[in-house]
């Protein structure tokens, strides 16, 4: 595909609570986009305040994609997440539209960007059920330490509670003999699409100080109540969307392995090391042009680079509709 021909993609990414949604909703409207989400869990339905999901009534109007279409029973990976995002981006294009990425979780992301080969090691339903009575006999950080042996890159972007995800990249290693990272490290980085990434970024205390208030605000709005609610309804503990960051941990506390002030200290300390974890999957993707976004910078100005960076990258073809950003 030539790069006359490619399709245009927008891309807003960084860390948790760097603050990405309100201006991927100037930008969207500048532009006139219709936001992916890149948010491996807003994927799920009933599950809105531990994932900071947007309300129906901030997105302004405009279309918002891959959010709410999955229930939390089913895993949703970065294949799914590759195979609906390429179909969307040719929607959109379709329509005259530009597609607009924005979120924070790095496979699916740079899947989606560049096209992702995914490993085709088949299931070994043996070979699972073998790790899973691993880590239940000898805890999540021995299942942990088995990938870091074998493939100590995908260990360290692994939280040790991410099983699902762990025991994928042990059994591709034992199917293949090839890691996970070294697949990754393989894939040919050449876009189908005319990109312009564009990442945000913070001073790393004032970052884990919005961590912190964002999460005693989710607990304000109802944290605990919403984990609550989903335990009811049967979703289990062991499912990989109650094994996201603020679920888990809530759900240790309702049922009575920790008190509620050491789930809050458990969460917000994995939030930082999580965030931690997506600056460093980011910082290898090259292309990315990074805008720090401390609070000593206002939200003016902050918009006027980003909208530099986009008319440099897509030159002039691509019209800027808002006369003002506020």
């Amino acid at each position: 595909m030539t790069t006359e021909t490619k399709r245009r993609v927008l891309v807003l990414l960084g860390p948790t609570a760097v603050g990405k949604t309100r201006l991927s909703l100037e930008l969207a409207e500048a532009y006139d986009a219709e936001i992916i989400s890149g948010d491996s869990m807003q994927v799920y339905r009933g599950m809105d305040i531990g994932t900071a999901k947007i309300k129906p009534e901030e997105m302004l109007g405009i279309p918002h994609h891959l959010i709410d279409i999955h229930d939390p029973r089913d895993a949703y990976s970065a294949a799914e997440f590759q195979e609906q995002g390429t179909k969307l981006i040719e929607e959109i294009s379709r329509k005259g539209k530009l597609p607009f990425i924005v979120g924070g979780t790095g496979l699916y992301i740079e899947s989606l960007c560049y096209g992702f080969r995914f490993s085709e090691a088949v299931a070994d339903e043996a070979f699972r059920s073998e790790q899973d009575a691993y880590a239940e006999a000898h805890g999540a950080e021995a299942l942990h330490a088995r990938l870091a042996a074998v493939d100590p890159a995908s260990a360290a972007r692994l939280h040790p509670n991410d099983r699902r995800r762990i025991i994928r990249a042990l059994e591709i290693h034992h199917q293949t003999k090839v890691t996970l990272s070294a697949s990754h490290a393989g894939q040919k980085k050449e876009s189908p699409y005319e990109l312009c990434l564009i990442g945000l970024t913070m001073d790393r205390k004032i970052l884990y100080k919005r961590i912190e208030d964002r999460i005693d605000q989710m607990l304000a709005d109802g944290l605990v109540a919403e984990v609550e609610g989903l335990l009811q309804r049967g979703y289990s503990r062991s499912l990989v969307s109650m094994q996201g960051l603020g679920y888990k941990e809530i759900a240790a506390y309702l049922a009575g392995e920790m008190t509620l002030d050491e789930a809050v200290t458990l969460l917000k300390r994995d939030t930082r090391r999580f965030a931690k974890r997506q600056l460093s999957w980011f910082r290898h993707m090259k292309e990315i042009q990074w805008i720090d976004v401390d609070e000593s910078q206002n939200f003016s100005e902050n918009f006027e680079k980003i909208r530099a960076i986009i008319a440099g990258k897509f030159l002039s073809g691509l019209e800027y509709t808002s006369e003002q950003s506020n």
